[in-house]
């Protein structure tokens, strides 16, 4: 059989135990006998980004800028554990914050559905998509640890050399400072993907802060998002019939929770963190999830939501075959080569990832799955099977 013909490559990002391990069984069996793979190769494992001082990892944002797109594979961010475990020279910084920042990006999440696999929250009946802001907040913070009372301030010295000085606590004993920002240039490009998003897929967007205590910071994200609104969007939502709509993320949380979903919500970045697991975790599992970074230059990089599943790649390491999902990282590659189609004009190629995802939903509707979806299906799993098991039939179904 002639391989499918790609135009032009993708930046391929690969990553850290589990999910590396099983990325290349997925190009094996699922891609290459299928497509004349293109792609710019990078290695973001852990130990070769500390070996570069992360070059790797800014040379593969630069990458996703040139070509467009990218694919990654999930990686892991260093800790104390992580720097003894690799013999790190250094704590590395996380790639996707690097990333994110280098491209200026809005991560959309959405749950994927299967008939057989319901979510814990009854009512909802279409997917959420998650618009998590990607630069700022306590991913680029600065904080530190006092040991003895004392005067804490947040200060800001202009480039005319002015000051502005404002007292944060007056410390009495031992504590933590933390000290964090934002853009408002970052938050006009959140605005806009997260707009121009709702609009191409047709659903309302939501968005939610807590400008009723922060009153500066918070009211900055909601103010700059209702003049990109109104400026940009308003006419362009009217006509489409959808809606934008603003409130606070706690009022938002509560009604995301009585909806039937089929909305973006769009998140500052630690709330959009941590929801997007929460509504991935309640329609599922983290690995039943897409995860796409949105750049407002038109640049797009798909990849997994979850992390490297460490415990599994330890009982790989002792010669396990373990049940681990592989569907976050198969949409990834079906993500990247669906938009590399509409890009290049190759529908042979996006038809081909269309038919990807469905053997791939099709194999779990059948009621053969990884153990993670065994213990949700409704009915009961005919099959459990491992990763190997589980992608060789997706293999022959496709």
């Amino acid at each position: 059989m002639a391989k499918i013909q790609m135009k032009n490559a993708i930046a391929e990002l690969d990553g850290d135990e589990m999910t590396r391990v099983l990325w290349a069984v997925i190009k094996e069996k699922l891609l290459e006998p299928f497509i004349d793979l293109k792609t710019e190769y990078y290695d973001l494992g852990l130990k070769n980004r500390d070996n570069t001082d992360d070059k790797v990892t800014y040379d593969s944002a630069a990458a996703i800028k040139r070509l467009k797109v990218g694919v990654k594979c999930a990686t892991i961010t260093s800790n104390a554990a992580r720097v003894k475990e690799y013999n790190l020279k250094q704590l590395t910084r996380s790639p996707n914050g690097i990333i994110r920042e280098e491209l200026d990006g809005t991560v959309f999440r959405t749950p994927i559905f299967v008939n057989n696999i319901h979510c814990s929250v009854n009512c909802w009946k279409k997917p959420i998509v998650l618009g998590r802001h990607a630069y700022g907040d306590v991913y680029k913070n600065c904080e530190m640890k006092v040991d003895g009372p004392g005067k804490a301030e947040l200060v800001f010295t202009g480039a005319d050399g002015k000051e502005i000085r404002k007292t944060i606590q007056e410390m009495k004993g031992p504590g933590i400072l933390q000290g964090i920002h934002n853009m408002d240039s970052s938050i006009e490009s959140f605005a806009r993907c997260c707009f121009s998003y709702a609009l191409d897929q047709k659903i309302d967007c939501w968005f939610g802060t807590k400008d009723t205590i922060s009153k500066t910071y918070d009211g900055n994200f909601k103010a700059i998002f209702q003049r990109v609104y109104d400026e940009e969007f308003k006419d362009k939502f009217e006509k489409a019939g959808i809606e934008y709509f603003y409130t606070l993320i706690d009022d938002a949380v509560a009604r995301i929770m009585k909806s039937e979903g089929g909305m973006l919500w769009a998140c500052k970045n630690y709330d959009g963190d941590v929801m997007s697991d929460m509504i991935a975790s309640a329609c599922g599992s983290l690995a039943m999830m897409t995860s796409i970074l949105v750049s407002p230059n038109g640049e797009f990089e798909y990849e997994a939501s979850h992390g490297t599943v460490q415990k599994h790649y330890y009982r790989y390491q002792a010669g396990e075959k373990t049940s681990t999902n592989p569907v976050a990282l198969i949409f990834a590659w079906t993500g990247a080569l669906a938009k590399r189609a509409e890009l290049d004009g190759t529908p042979e190629l996006a038809d081909f990832a269309r038919k990807l995802e469905k053997a791939t939903l099709d194999v779990i509707e059948s009621g053969e799955m990884t153990g993670d979806l065994a213990r949700l299906a409704e009915p009961k799993a005919k099959k459990i099977l491992n990763s190997w098991e589980f992608i060789d039939a997706i293999a022959a179904k496709l």
